[in-house]
C-alpha cells in the first residue's frame, strides 16, 4: 500500500519557514528551562493564559485597560476559554471538532441572544465548504500530518481565521485553538509562551498575514507561517517576564 502523502509537508520548503521553525521551537524551549518553571510553571502558566486572553480580546475589539474592560463580553468569553482550554486538552487529542465546539459556545456566550443559543452556539454554519475544511482540519490535529509543530499550529490558526466557521467570536476561537495545538504537539507543552501579545503588538501585520494565507498563494502561507513563528519567538519573551518577575 503506498505512503499516504503529508499535505502539510511542502510548507516546509517554503523559504525561510525551516530556520524560523527552529528559531521559535529553540525560544520555548528556553522558557521552559527557566529556573523558576522547571518546578514553579504552573503559576507562570497561569499568568500566560491570563494575558493571552487579554490580547486575544483586544485583538477582537475589547477595549483592555479601560473602565470598559469590565463589561467586555468579548473579553469575558475570551477568559472562559482560557480557563476552559486546560480541561479540554485530552478531547482536543482526539475529538478536535467537539473542542472546537465548545470553545464557541464559552467565547460567544456573551455574545449571541439567548434565543439564538440553541442554534448558533457550538455550531459552525451549515456550509458544505465549511464542513469539508473543518474535517481535514481535524485529521490533520489527530495524525494527518507530521510537520514541526510550529507548522501546524499556525495552519490552525490561520485556516480557522479564514473559514470563520462560526457566527461569532472565530477570532477568540482561532486563537485559542492555536494554543490547544502548541500544547498537544508539544511546541509549548506547559502553555508558558504568549505570542498573542506579540499578534497585538503587529496586530496590522498579524491582519495583513492572515489575510495573505486565506488568500492561498505560496507568497501568502510563507508570511503567515513567518509571522507566526516570529510571534512564538515574541511570545516566549513575554514567557520569560513572567518567570522573571517571580524569581
Amino acid at each position: 500500500m503506498p505512503a499516504t502523502t503529508d499535505p502539510l509537508a511542502p510548507l516546509l520548503g517554503l523559504p525561510g519557514v525551516s530556520d524560523a521553525v527552529t528559531s521559535a521551537r529553540d525560544a520555548v524551549v528556553a522558557v521552559h528551562n527557566h529556573p523558576v518553571n522547571r518546578r514553579g510553571w504552573p503559576a507562570s502558566a497561569a499568568e500566560a493564559s491570563l494575558r493571552a486572553a487579554r490580547a486575544s480580546a483586544a485583538l477582537d475589539g475589547a477595549a483592555i485597560g479601560t473602565e470598559d474592560t469590565v463589561r467586555s463580553p468579548v473579553l469575558a468569553g475570551a477568559v472562559r476559554v482560557a480557563e476552559e482550554s486546560g480541561r479540554l486538552l485530552g478531547v482536543w487529542r482526539t475529538s478536535p471538532l467537539q473542542a472546537l465546539a465548545r470553545l464557541h459556545l464559552v467565547a460567544a456566550a456573551d455574545l449571541v441572544p439567548a434565543e439564538r443559543h440553541g442554534t448558533e452556539l457550538g455550531r459552525p454554519r451549515a456550509d458544505a465548504e465549511v464542513s469539508a475544511r473543518l474535517d481535514l482540519l481535524a485529521r490533520l490535529l489527530t495524525g494527518g500530518t507530521s510537520v514541526p509543530a510550529p507548522v501546524l499550529v499556525a495552519v490552525v490558526h490561520g485556516e480557522l481565521l479564514a473559514l470563520a466557521p462560526f457566527a461569532t467570536a472565530n477570532g477568540v476561537v482561532a486563537r485559542a485553538a492555536a494554543r490547544l495545538t502548541a500544547v498537544a504537539a508539544g511546541l509549548d507543552p506547559k502553555g508558558l509562551a504568549v505570542p498573542e501579545v506579540g499578534h497585538l503588538r503587529h496586530a496590522a501585520e498579524y491582519r495583513d498575514a492572515a489575510g495573505a494565507f486565506a488568500a492561498g498563494s505560496p507568497e501568502g502561507i510563507t508570511t503567515w507561517l513567518l509571522h507566526c513563528c516570529a510571534q512564538w519567538e515574541a511570545g516566549a519573551r513575554e514567557g520569560i517576564s513572567i518567570a522573571d518577575a517571580r524569581t
